[in-house]
């Protein structure tokens, strides 16, 4: 299949904060509608007409804004939100995009609305119909060399439960699902890991906590018997340097922040978060909704833009790789306010 024969899905996110205006800087200035085309599910208004006028880019309605109608904007905001990601996951599931990119939404709308997901994460899980997924992020190019890639064990959880969520079960499947994912889209035949740690010193044998010991030392194992290159465990506060250098090709983090800290504060503006385990590419850009800057014209389209190029490259690695667009079938973060994932 052609590279033009790709098509992608955008969500514009929350109508009250930066999506729908990253997303039409980054529509508008990308070099890469040569090689994908692209159906943004928005409302009447929310792109400039520059960015829809391009031959590559259509536009299907999915509601309207401002609310024409009585209750609170979080409600409107989050089920026109909720109607976007249903839609693309639909047209996703039925073949008729290859992947979706989607805007940062508020998670108080969603749950205004009646949808109590913690992120686009679960809530893609949830419709998609798949048993797991796992909460990826990526910066492809980075000021300090290579790639920073990560998969979380946990994500959107507060930090007193981490200890308690994390179990080898969880571990195996979640670590599974990234080496899937950098096979599959990343095109990396025989992906290596680095395993950071949960607690500091990666517990130095056991005196500051026995989550290392307890439940990744076995669950390393067991993904080493099954063929899987796996190093560490790592103290977190060295472990990137590690894939920064290209020693591994992500790094299998514990909880979300002992991650996103790191990317955000070194690729602030190139951060993409990837949903694995689906059947089909997701991305999204590393940021929320900033409200607080929404319409200023200060916010920067990068990521959005990093988010785009790189679900059109998974999708034409899957699509070239599957000869079919039905691979898998079988199968976060702030800018300023607001969180992704």
């Amino acid at each position: 299949m052609s590279k033009a024969g790709i098509k992608v899905g955008i969500t514009l996110g929350d109508p009250r904060g930066i999506g729908p205006e990253v997303s039409a800087t980054a529509l508008s200035s990308m070099s890469e509608h040569d090689r994908a085309s692209f159906v943004v599910l928005g409302w009447e208004g929310s792109l400039p007409e520059e960015a829809l006028s391009r031959s590559s880019v259509t536009f299907e309605p999915i509601g309207s804004w401002p609310p024409d109608r009585g209750g609170s904007d979080d409600e409107a905001a989050g089920e026109l939100c909720a109607r976007a990601i249903e839609r693309g996951v639909g047209l996703a599931l039925r073949g008729d995009l290859d992947g979706l990119v989607t805007g940062p939404v508020s998670k108080k709308a969603l749950g205004a609305a009646g949808y109590p997901f913690p992120g686009h994460t679960e809530f893609f899980r949830d419709r998609s119909g798949v048993p797991e997924v796992c909460m990826m992020m990526a910066a492809e190019t980075t000021p300090l060399g290579g790639p920073l890639r990560m998969a979380l064990l946990t994500s959107h959880i507060p930090l007193r439960d981490v200890p308690s969520a994390l179990n080898q079960e969880l571990v195996e499947t979640r670590s599974r699902l990234a080496v899937r994912a950098l096979r599959e889209w990343w095109g990396l035949a025989s992906p290596t890991l680095a395993f950071a740690g949960v607690n500091p010193h990666a517990s130095e044998d056991g005196r500051f906590g026995d989550e290392e010991e307890r439940v990744l030392v076995p669950a390393i194992q067991r993904l080493r018997e099954d063929g899987i290159r796996v190093q560490g465990i790592f103290p977190s506060d060295t472990v990137f340097g590690r894939c920064i250098s290209g020693d591994v090709d992500a790094v299998i983090v514990p909880y979300h922040d002992v991650g996103l800290a790191v990317l955000k504060t070194i690729a602030r503006d190139a951060g993409v978060n990837v949903t694995a385990g689906l059947p089909f590419p997701r991305t999204s850009p590393d940021h929320g909704t900033a409200f607080d800057i929404a319409g200023t014209g200060v916010a920067d389209p990068g990521s959005t833009r990093a988010a785009i190029a790189l679900c059109v490259q998974f999708c034409e690695r899957a699509v070239s790789t599957s000869g079919t667009r039905d691979l898998g079938r079988d199968g976060g973060g702030t800018q300023r306010s607001g969180v992704a994932g």
